[in-house]
């Protein structure tokens, strides 16, 4: 098909057929607001936590490390129940439904946190939005492969990645100057807005017509690419693809069409967590706060999160042209690297519990140390920037590849006819990940210092490494049902042969 694809491309264009883009655009953009969404409540802990365990906090609000623990982590647990739903709703009332319902608990879990006087009204606050996350998480990459041509594919993928990192610069830029009830009161608007722009939005041709409902598919498809394209062809290559498929068993299961898939999506979405992305989000503040940052932690925070919505975008223009598996080894050496000089950096010098600034501006010349009390002053600060650089550089790392990729991945090499089961799995199994993570990271920063997280996590991006190599085709370029073809027969350069085959059939 590929073979084909650049001559029917030229004979559509020489005959006045070509795709328009802006609707598909728009209506990418309506769904990804739910991710702005996601990366604003999931590091909505970050900027607030230090204000809950403050002396000066509400006594009712008031919290002790183990319910600052369960403030951070109850996010992942929401998460999961999100995951569960969103297995049912994508194939009941489909994505584009799916997506839509999750403002429901968003927007009560931000009212709670936004009017919380009591700390049960947080934590179920905190919960809730997980649920949104989880269901946004399960049904925005589905939606946005499914409504998306092979050209922009790749670039449209790392969409939900991008605003998910642009809510979280959001999150922490107010968090400079907003109180944290404003805070909560903020993140219900995207929820809003995302609701009404998707009401006029097209459903998934691909799962109209799986419902049989050709001619829904057929002005969904033409809404989608435009009045001047020929339509007819993609929707043959999808009517294939369905006709192709059964309705999954567990006897099918066996198969490696669907298992491996399957094994792949769920790995990489539990070695994405486990690279420790969670808890140092959420703990981020918290994080600076031990180490001996020159800069205020908030600054620390806002200039992490600035750092990795660059890196998206960066991975964005790269994605059709690097290819995934490029990107992925990329991403894994930045993030070992950077992770292993964090273990080095916290096993050599331990981080005090509580945070004592240095004085660097007071020096002696008096005495006749003063020269050399100043020039260990200057070694200090520079050296206090090496935590801040490790971190940017992980957080870089990360939004390179195992970040917009994983996902993009998951709503590629799922088959159609387990996507939305199989995509709820997938967050359930990537937030369960984070809840145990994020519970157990703040009692091991307390009982160890961060030196053993660090080095967990280290170890876990020499695994990525290694999954990448093995298990994780390169899709860049191939069409959904192409990829389907390649776990059906195992062949990867038998993939466009045999699916010409069968249009040509």
């Amino acid at each position: 098909m590929d073979e084909e694809t650049p001559l029917l491309n030229r004979r559509a264009t020489s005959s006045g057929f070509k795709i328009n883009n802006s609707r598909l655009f728009l209506a990418v953009f309506s769904a990804v607001l739910g991710n702005f969404n996601f990366g604003y409540s999931l590091v909505y802990s970050s900027p607030v936590l230090p204000k809950f365990k403050s002396p000066e906090a509400d006594p009712r609000l008031r919290m002790d490390t183990e319910q600052a623990a369960w403030f951070g982590s109850i996010y992942s647990l929401g998460a999961v129940a999100g995951g569960l739903g969103a297995m049912l709703l994508n194939d009941l009332i489909g994505r584009k439904l799916s997506i839509m319902m999750s403002a429901v608990p968003s927007t009560v879990g931000y009212m709670l946190m936004g009017g919380a006087v009591d700390l049960w009204m947080l934590h179920f606050g905190r919960f809730l939005t997980g649920v949104a996350g989880g269901m946004t998480a399960a049904s925005i990459p589905v939606y946005i492969s499914e409504i998306s041509h092979r050209g922009v594919r790749g670039m449209l993928g790392s969409c939900p990645q991008i605003t998910a990192v642009f809510g979280t610069l959001t999150l922490y830029a107010l968090g400079l100057v907003v109180p944290w009830r404003w805070l909560a009161v903020a993140g219900s608007v995207p929820a809003v807005l995302m609701v009404v722009l998707l009401a006029f939005m097209p459903s998934s041709p691909r799962r109209l017509l799986s419902l049989g409902r050709e001619q829904h598919a057929e002005k969904s498809l033409r809404w989608l690419r435009g009045a001047d394209y020929d339509i007819h062809i993609e929707l043959r290559a999808i009517q294939h693809s369905i006709n192709t498929q059964d309705k999954i068993t567990w006897t099918q299961l066996a198969k490696p069409i669907y298992y491996r898939p399957i094994l792949i999506s769920v790995g990489m979405r539990f070695l994405q967590q486990m690279t420790g992305i969670t808890p140092v989000l959420v703990y981020l503040e918290p994080i600076f706060a031990k180490t001996n940052v020159s800069l205020e932690p908030r600054y620390d925070a806002a200039i992490v999160g600035a750092v990795r919505l660059c890196a998206v975008a960066i991975a964005a223009t790269l994605m059709d042209k690097a290819g995934r598996k490029a990107l992925l080894y990329t991403s894994s050496m930045l993030m070992f690297l950077s992770t292993l000089t964090l273990t080095m950096i916290s096993h050599t010098t331990p981080c005090p519990p509580v945070p004592v600034p240095v004085n660097h501006t007071t020096v002696d010349y008096s005495s006749p140390n003063g020269l050399g009390s100043t020039l260990q002053a200057t070694q200090q600060a520079a050296a206090s920037f090496v935590p801040l650089i490790s971190t940017v550089v992980f957080i870089f790392g990360y939004a390179m590849g195992w970040g917009p990729i994983t996902w993009l991945l998951m709503s590629e090499v799922l088959p159609l006819v387990a996507r939305g089961k199989a995509s709820g799995l997938c967050v359930i199994v990537s937030w369960l990940t984070a809840f145990g993570l994020t519970h157990a990271f703040t009692h091991l920063v307390d009982d160890y210092g961060l030196y053993v997280p660090y080095l967990i996590f280290t170890v876990v991006c020499v695994l990525c490494l290694l999954f990448n190599a093995v298990c994780i085709p390169e899709t860049r370029g191939r069409s959904l049902e192409e990829i389907e073809n390649y776990f059906r027969t195992g062949r990867s350069f038998t993939i466009i042969q045999s699916h010409s085959d069968a249009q040509s059939s």
